[in-house]
């Protein structure tokens, strides 16, 4: 069984929610989390002149490392109102889902996005899109030949060609060290404070359209001191999981890798040597984009998963290295 108990939040109000995002909260292999959900839960299929009816592509939407499904809301109103059916869901450790269990973490990821994505194939054909660690996910679910996976959209995952303060956390060095080693506990406003000075600088392209609320979010995560060295030294673990991470000759279903100039955390080489390594993808390489394009510009990013997933869901063949436009803009095969 992938998934079962489906609740309805009590918090999952319209003025909370927004009237066309849907709340709730389900279990995937052992895991409660929270689901933010739009369009028709039982979608009528779509019928082709000569053709037999075929449903419509949904999207699973994975947000990053110390991020949750919040990240997604301004897309998913965006795919709502196009009529595109999306789910986004809190990851295990993030978010309010359940907790990491002690040992390797992206195991424990793969389990939870396998019993997501057959929870979702019962309904039609599934793209998964995944932000940072959300992309690490989806391409690994990629790897898997027995998922029912209709296509992947990689958005700066980490792991090709990562940027110095990737590479510093994984060398954890003698700053992180000695921060961790402090006999007294940094006060909780200052690490507080700190966060509101960087986590803008780090997710979006400009720091200065930065939006308090998703903001506000990512601050939480560090209360104090003992969350702040506890989140370090997962961080740290992560990026030696990385390691190993890929195995992409394995990768067979359309994959979409989209790099973004202005990110400080994945460079937009990491993402051209993805795209370098899986030979059928395709790439799209935004200069203007940062580490979470889906806050710089949530109805560009709602368009081009609206278009990617009615490529790939369509019944016919279609030729995966075929140049496209999206918005005017080149996406290389």
């Amino acid at each position: 069984m992938t998934a079962v108990q489906r609740e309805v939040s009590p918090s999952a109000s319209p003025d909370e929610a927004g009237p066309e995002i849907r709340v709730g909260h389900r279990r995937f292999a052992g895991v409660r989390t929270r689901v933010l959900e739009v369009g028709p839960t039982t979608p009528e299929p779509v019928r082709r002149r000569g053709k037999r009816a075929a449903k419509p592509g949904r999207l699973v939407l994975l947000h990053g490392y110390c991020d949750s499904a919040d990240t997604w809301r301004p897309v998913l109103s965006e795919l709502a109102a196009a009529g595109v059916p999306a789910i986004a869901v809190d990851l295990p450790g993030f978010g309010e889902a359940d907790a990491l269990r002690a040992g390797p973490m992206l195991p424990q990821l793969d389990a939870f996005a396998a019993a997501v994505l057959r929870e979702q194939a019962v309904q039609g054909p599934v793209v998964l899109a995944g932000n940072s660690l959300g992309g690490t996910t989806g391409l690994r679910a990629a790897q898997n030949p027995r998922l029912p996976l209709a296509g992947v959209v990689s958005i700066a995952a980490p792991g090709f060609a990562d940027s110095w303060l990737v590479r510093t956390v994984a060398k954890y060095p003698l700053p992180l060290r000695l921060y961790s080693a402090l006999p007294l506990p940094v006060p909780g406003f200052l690490v507080r404070a700190v966060a509101e000075q960087v986590v803008p600088r780090l997710l979006y392209a400009d720091r200065a359209v930065a939006d308090a609320e998703q903001v506000r979010r990512f601050t939480e995560l560090f209360p104090d001191y003992r969350a702040t060295t506890t989140r370090l030294e997962q961080a740290r673990q992560l990026v030696e999981e990385l390691a190993t991470a890929y195995q992409l000759d394995a990768v067979k279903s359309p994959l979409l890798v989209v790099a973004c100039g202005k990110d400080k955390l994945v460079s937009a080489a990491s993402g051209r040597r993805l795209h370098a390594l899986v030979p059928h993808s395709r790439l799209l390489v935004r200069d203007d984009w940062g580490h979470c394009p889906q806050l710089d510009n949530p109805a560009e990013i709602s368009e081009l998963l609206a278009y990617f997933t009615a490529g790939v869901s369509r019944p016919e063949p279609r030729d995966v290295r075929e140049r496209t436009t999206v918005d005017g803009r080149s996406v290389a095969g």
